[in-house]
């Protein structure tokens, strides 16, 4: 993974391999806004909320990632990232959802923000979904 720093945000990009949420858990910052990404993953595995339970689907082969945003919080002291993406198939047709899994395909450019004198927390609510408590 390559990195640069300034003041306010974080640029990254990762490359063929690399696993893309264990790259954006190994970042050194504990609250971030990811603003955006884009690239290409393969072996995606991405979720819809059902209201009760996450329903995965997979999505095995390479694609462009073409939208991609959410948020780095932490639950019980732990780093966790909150993302969704949008993928684009050969054809055309795109799949998103809640990230899950995806391994890096030739290359992922992604900016974070950093969020200065906010706390990103998440608690698991009474419905199974890690809510997002801001504060500062």
């Amino acid at each position: 993974m390559i990195e640069a720093r300034g003041q306010r945000e974080i640029a990254v990009r990762m490359v063929d391999g690399e696993d893309l949420v264990a790259g954006l858990l190994s970042i050194s910052v504990d609250t971030a806004a990811i603003l955006g990404g884009i690239g290409m993953v393969r072996d995606a595995r991405l979720a819809y909320w059902n209201g009760s339970a996450y329903e995965e689907h997979a999505v095995p082969e390479p694609v462009e990632l073409v939208s991609m945003q959410g948020n780095i919080a932490l639950r019980d002291g732990e780093r966790v990232v909150h993302c969704h993406v949008t993928v684009a198939r050969r054809d055309g047709s795109v799949a998103g959802g809640h990230l899950v899994a995806a391994t890096v395909a030739n290359t992922v450019e992604i900016v974070l923000g950093k969020l200065d004198g906010i706390i990103l927390e998440r608690r698991i609510e009474p419905n199974g979904l890690a809510g997002l408590y801001p504060r500062t």
